[in-house]
């Protein structure tokens, strides 16, 4: 089987490549290549004289580079786009797609440690160059610290008892080396009927501090503010109420906290239009690719 096969089906593919309005010369830029499929889709829409220019920061994605010399792929995390970019010669472009969170196959390779389905040692690495892993976070982060964590990225009611049940294990001599471990100690808090939905909290959490996704995503946006072209598209869907609160108030004006400053008149300038009204999947794409269930789309225009 190719390794492209296993990344599964690209989440509202038509909907995200629609979004940025192609214009067949114009150059393009894919931030999360993953399995390829939405680039595919962009090169397809882009004649000779376009461009696409993707990033992934997962050694595993080169595995699926597209042999077109429109098209180049970087191993780097989006947060550095606009220094590679530069690097390559590119100063502005027409347009930016990110599909956020973690792909499909890094949760069904079970030594990533992604996933809670698979026994595995703590990493959620999405670079395998990431100094700092799930087990660092685990083991070596105060009381204080993990609370936050899971309170403030796992969006957990309970996060201080569950970071103190962890450090208490810790503190017995105890070091939480695979997920199966995790979750004994942990068990108390995972009643049957919802254990699940609890984990995937527990572990969204850990993934999103050992990957700095937040702060990932806010230097990209930034960025992409910079990198576009007036009238060039951003099309961005995210999986889970941080990521689209982050992204909704930065295409609504310009920042991640706070009100824009007004003028005289009582007026102020944003950075974006909106395109499209927010954009879900269909039942019958849930149907198909379960990943689907959560995903939010939102597009903007550059005024």
């Amino acid at each position: 089987m190719k390794m492209e096969m296993e990344y599964h089906n690209p989440v509202l593919l038509k909907e995200t490549v629609d979004g940025l309005n192609i214009k067949p010369d114009g150059v393009y830029v894919d931030v999360t290549f993953g399995g390829g499929g939405h680039s595919r889709e962009m090169m397809s829409r882009l004649g000779e004289g376009g461009r696409l220019i993707a990033f992934d920061q997962d050694e595993d994605a080169l595995a699926n580079a597209i042999d077109d010399k429109r098209f180049l792929l970087i191993n780097e995390n989006f947060r550095n786009i606009k220094r590679f970019l530069r690097f390559h010669g590119i100063k502005k472009v027409d347009g930016i797609l990110a599909d956020l969170g973690v792909s499909s196959h890094q949760f069904d390779v079970a030594e990533r440690g992604f996933s809670t389905r698979f026994e595995a040692d703590l990493d959620m690495r999405m670079s395998q160059k990431g100094e700092l892993s799930a087990y660092d976070v685990v083991n070596d982060y105060e009381e204080k610290h993990l609370s936050k964590v899971f309170f403030d990225y796992g969006e957990l009611k309970n996060a201080n008892a569950l970071a103190a049940a962890i450090v208490n294990y810790r503190n017995e001599g105890g070091k939480i080396k695979s997920s199966d471990t995790l979750k004994e100690v942990l068990s108390r808090f995972l009643p049957a009927h919802k254990s699940n939905k609890i984990l995937a909290q527990i572990y969204q959490a850990i993934r999103i501090e050992v990957n700095q996704e937040m702060d990932a995503l806010k230097e990209f946006l930034e960025q992409s503010l910079d990198i576009l072209e007036v009238g060039g598209r951003l099309s961005v869907i995210s999986y889970h109420s941080l990521e689209d609160r982050l992204v909704k108030r930065f295409v609504k004006n310009g920042l991640f906290e706070g009100e824009p400053e007004k003028d005289f008149y009582g007026n102020f300038e944003v950075p974006f239009k909106t395109i499209e009204k927010l954009i879900v999947p269909s039942s019958a794409e849930i149907a198909i690719n379960n990943r689907a269930r959560s995903a939010k789309l939102r597009v903007a225009e550059k005024k």
